[in-house]
């Protein structure tokens, strides 16, 4: 039995759950529908999975440190956690992965998974089983999910004859884009169509060639991108010229679509791709009403809601089939029924240049957080965490002071030529250009108040020397 290499895109943004996934932290990053993470959702459901190797993640520069830690929390330690230097869709991040598994096993199978969807384990572990015999014979196989509704937030595939002897593996007969209710309602009552849930299995070797026989121009960069690629602590960074210069398309374009040698397994799990704030309320456990509720919340004649309230109560009185969502800095209120146009919303407040779309009020690095509590004219007051064992850069602000008040904890403070232990508080001032880092040598988070004072504020004005991080 040939090994099964899962390859997890992570490298998403989900901006149709803003306000609660952002850019520095999307939605697969995120504890959406229990206590885990998407990521370790996904990562979780390949346990038990007959000849499975540890994952290759495939993820961004901003969430390389997530991903690491989000895995290290389920105690999974990955093949290889690879960095793309730029966004180009599914089929160059898939090529990417290809090559680095083939290098050792040509022969091994990738299953490749986005690592923000919700499925049925054990019906998902079964139609692998299916998919992974199709698989070694050469086929491209590609799982559709048997359609519930007339979705038009899906696309579809349309499915042909079914493979000898595989009676749930059909050839497909043609991929179809988001289409119109009307459209999906007749795709519906025919039976022969399944929504393209983007999850994939074929021999790494097989892939390459079909990419090489489509789009040799996208293999061609992927390959100078990884024949260039640097080992950065537990990352393979991608050669960023080769890659950013590759061009940008889905797997589905690049290669499915044109392939005499895909295939379908038609499915009956239970899945989502959680892609609007309408499908997470339709996986979600609902009242007598049909709301679905997180967090303090309150409702009274309400009917068809999904409320989540993150940091403070949220009453909803009178209302039907809406969507509320909270977070600390941001209120989202839109009807069910246009959830999926909040991506409008997120373009048009990245068009005003708010900050809202790129992050939340607490923003994680990969020594711990910090929060923005306070901003004014010529100052602003964050929260920081440090983990333990945890240190930030030494570095220096060319524009800005700082003084710090420890909270809880015990911090190692580097100021200029001098090292200090303080404590609970205890405090240090750091003058405008001034070398300095902040370490944790216990065991226990460290917590503190800085107050940076000076003529400019940004997270840009940072010139760092060391980092244990890498980052530059």
């Amino acid at each position: 039995m040939l090994t099964i290499v899962p390859v997890i895109l992570a490298g998403g943004a989900g901006t149709r759950l803003w306000p609660l996934s952002r850019r520095l932290l999307p939605k697969q990053f995120l504890p959406l529908a229990g206590s885990r993470t998407m990521i370790q959702e996904t990562v979780a459901r390949l346990e038990g999975l007959p000849d499975c190797s540890a994952p290759v993640v495939v993820a961004n520069h901003e969430h390389r440190f997530l991903a690491a830690e989000q895995l290290a929390a389920i105690g999974v330690r990955p093949h290889a956690l690879v960095i793309e230097p730029a966004a180009r869709n599914t089929a160059p991040a898939i090529a990417a992965a290809a090559l680095l598994v083939s290098r050792e096993s040509p022969e091994a199978l990738l299953l490749v998974l986005p690592s923000d969807h919700l499925a049925d384990k054990a019906a998902f572990q079964a139609d692998v089983g299916i998919a992974r015999r199709a698989a070694a014979d050469g086929y491209l196989l590609t799982f559709g999910i048997r359609p519930s509704a007339p979705a038009t937030g899906y696309g579809y595939i349309e499915a042909g004859e079914p493979l000898p002897g595989e009676a749930a593996v059909h050839r497909i007969r043609r991929f179809v884009e988001k289409p119109d209710f009307e459209t999906a309602k007749r795709f519906l009552a025919s039976g022969a169509f399944l929504w393209n849930s983007g999850m994939f299995l074929f021999r790494a070797r097989r892939f390459l060639d079909e990419l090489r026989a489509h789009r040799p121009d996208i293999l061609a960069a992927v390959e100078r991108a990884v024949e260039g690629a640097a080992a950065d602590l537990d990352f393979v960074r991608l050669a960023e010229a080769p890659f950013s210069a590759c061009p940008a398309q889905s797997v589905d374009y690049a290669v499915m679509e044109k392939t005499a040698a895909g295939a379908v397994v038609k499915s009956a799990m239970r899945w989502s791709d959680v892609g609007s704030w309408s499908e997470l309320w339709e996986v979600s456990e609902k009242d007598a009403s049909g709301n679905a509720v997180q967090g303090d919340a309150e409702l009274h004649d309400a009917r068809g809601c999904y409320v989540r309230a993150d940091s403070r109560h949220v009453s909803v009185l009178g209302v039907e089939n809406l969507v509320v969502v909270e977070t600390d800095d941001a209120v989202l209120v839109a009807a069910r029924s246009r959830a999926q146009e909040v991506k409008e919303v997120v373009a048009r407040l990245d068009r005003a240049n708010r900050s809202e779309p790129v992050s939340h009020s607490r923003v994680y690095r990969p020594w711990g957080y910090y929060e923005t509590v306070d901003a004014g004219a010529g100052y602003q007051v964050k929260r920081i965490m440090v983990k333990p064992g945890a240190a930030l850069s030494l570095q220096r602000h060319a524009k800005r002071a700082e003084h710090w008040v420890v909270v809880a904890g015990c911090a190692r403070v580097t100021r200029g030529e001098e090292t200090m232990t303080l404590g609970a508080n205890q405090s240090t001032f750091i003058p405008v250009g001034v070398k300095h880092r902040l370490e944790n040598p216990g065991t226990e988070p460290v917590y503190l108040i800085e107050v940076q004072s000076g003529s400019y504020l940004g997270e840009d004005d940072i010139e760092r020397f060391e980092d244990r991080y890498g980052r530059r």
